[in-house]
């Protein structure tokens, strides 16, 4: 096939109403939106209601709409093992699982700021100083791309060593270092414009 050379799309027989679940999951394969649409009408409320039982807090909707999305990128690899709507909540699971991880991964990084080792205060002016700095820097931390953030707190909350870091984020231990270098200077220049 040459590239650049436009295709027409085969359509299956029937009106849209008449395919079947996995009809629709195949004509989404070959690029069929309206297909994608129709499979969306039949079961948007169904995974609505299932991500709203999951994903307490996090907006439903956003979930609904991801994992049609990722139905759509995901319909070529469908075969048929499970039923269409198993394997809409399938999908919906792992978007949930993925957002829960990282707000567990972002809480524990505001919570170990919290419990870092305190020096006394020799005044009360320090302890002030000393607070302020602390949530300036969660602030800052907060405001880290995911990669950024991910590479310190691995690194500098969790203290666990380079080669580790980047086997858990399935990078190269050079980039890991460049994404640290990246995230203290993010933290600096953020925590400097948070002081003015």
């Amino acid at each position: 096939m040459s590239e650049g050379k436009l295709l027409p799309l085969r359509r299956v027989a029937g009106t849209i109403d008449e395919l079947s679940d996995r009809a629709l999951v195949s004509a989404i394969a070959d690029g069929d939106q309206a297909a994608l649409g129709a499979l969306y009408d039949r079961y948007h409320r169904d995974v609505h209601r299932f991500v709203a039982r999951l994903a307490r807090g996090a907006d439903a909707d956003d979930f609904v709409q991801m994992t049609f999305l990722e139905a759509h990128r995901s319909a070529p690899r469908f075969h048929g093992d499970a039923a269409v709507k198993t394997w809409l909540f399938g999908i919906a699971v792992n978007l949930v699982r993925g957002h829960v991880r990282g707000e567990v991964r972002k809480q524990r990084a505001v919570d170990s700021l919290e419990v870092m080792p305190k020096r006394p205060p020799t005044n009360p002016g320090d302890a002030i100083t000393r607070e302020q700095q602390r949530r300036w820097l969660a602030a800052a931390i907060e405001q880290l791309t995911p990669a950024l953030r991910e590479a310190y707190v691995l690194c500098v909350v969790e203290e666990m060593p380079g080669k580790d870091a980047a086997a858990a984020l399935g990078i190269r231990e050079a980039s890991l270092w460049r994404r640290l270098s990246d995230a203290r200077d993010a933290l600096r220049d953020a925590i400097e414009e948070m002081q003015r």
